[in-house]
């Protein structure tokens, strides 16, 4: 019986904020005493909505510390052109390094309309088009501060129309063992207004080729209403234990795995297919308690990342967030939130 994730959160600091551009989801990796954050990021003149979209691209930013400040050392994974199936969006990091390399997991689309230019431009026709093209990637480097070099065909396909992911691959959450064998959790859905569900998939090194351990998606639930995203997921080598935290989505804001409309929860497995969620689930709610001493509760707090020490320890947790208490209106800007986390 799983009880809890054993970790609680410290006071919240603002460890990256753009002034010019909205960030999102963050990936940290410490290399020589350096913090490294891979980040997407999109001009804030487009508006939030869907722009992100269209106009996403990862960078890669630098800190002494874990909590940063992290500042923009330069664009990692830009715009390459429509022929490719990333060339016009990058977005939602994983960095990993394995045998001396530097792997960067992505989603990546491309589009043949044309680039938005405002809020405007983006019919809900056009963002569920261009959302449908979404895929995994993964770019390779030798240096940290080097060349990303990307693949050109996604490290994982949507299925056909007998299955639950028929229609997208993304949110990759990869988890890299000792042997080289390489695990990633995935996101999709069977179609428009369906629940998204999380599946796995698994390889014998780290690009690739990923196969799926199962058919189906794992955490189902009988509730149509409880639903769940944005995965991190990392194997405890001490407890031999594939651990998830999550994001809880349940359209019931008062129901749902924490009760807590986009609180983060933990769960763990043996095999990577039967993911037990703890009796305690909740890691983080949305109420954040600040180190200058403010409290609030944030619109929303997701795409939970963790930093890890040398012993395989959590550390810090990363979240996106932004300036306002209503869900994905913000009053200014967005930030990438980092909670130390201490053990209970």
């Amino acid at each position: 019986m799983v009880n809890d994730f054993g970790y609680k959160t410290g006071k919240a600091v603002k460890a990256l904020e753009f002034e010019d551009y909205y960030s999102w989801d963050s990936s940290v990796i410490k290399v020589n005493g350096k913090y490294h954050m891979f980040t997407s990021r999109w001009d804030r003149k487009y508006g939030f909505g869907w722009n992100w979209l269209f106009h996403s691209e990862i960078v890669h930013s630098v800190s002494d510390s874990p909590e940063g400040p992290y500042k923009f050392q330069n664009v990692a994974l830009p715009r390459r052109g429509r022929e490719y199936f990333d060339g016009m969006n990058t977005h939602n990091t994983c960095i990993k390094q394995y045998g001396g390399k530097f792997y960067l997991y992505y989603m990546g689309c491309t589009y043949g309309g044309d680039v938005p230019k405002s809020l405007e431009d983006v019919s809900e026709g056009y963002a569920l088009e261009t959302w449908n093209r979404k895929r995994i990637g993964v770019a390779v480097a030798d240096d940290i501060n080097g060349e990303f070099v990307r693949c050109d065909t996604p490290l994982l396909e949507p299925r056909d129309c007998r299955y639950w992911d028929c229609t997208i691959t993304t949110n990759p959450s990869v988890t890299i063992l000792s042997d080289g064998k390489t695990y990633m959790i995935y996101k999709s859905r069977c179609a428009v207004n369906q629940p998204l569900q999380l599946g796995i998939a698994v390889a014998d090194r780290p690009d690739g080729n990923f196969r799926r351990l199962s058919d189906e998606p794992i955490l189902q639930f009988k509730d149509k209403e409880y639903c769940i995203e944005d995965p991190f997921f990392w194997y405890d080598e001490k407890r031999e234990k594939f651990c998830l935290i999550a994001k809880d989505d349940c359209k019931d804001e008062t129901k749902g795995i924490t009760g807590q409309w986009g609180s983060g929860f933990y769960a763990e497995s043996d095999d990577c297919i039967n993911f037990e969620i703890a009796q305690n689930p909740m890691v983080y709610s949305r109420e954040l308690h600040w180190a200058d001493g403010n409290v609030t509760v944030q619109g929303n707090l997701e795409r939970p990342s963790v930093l890890f020490d040398e012993n395989g320890n959590p550390t810090h947790l990363f979240c996106a967030s932004g300036d306002g208490s209503t869900p994905y209106c913000f009053k200014g800007n967005t930030f990438v939130v980092c909670m130390k986390l201490d053990k209970k």
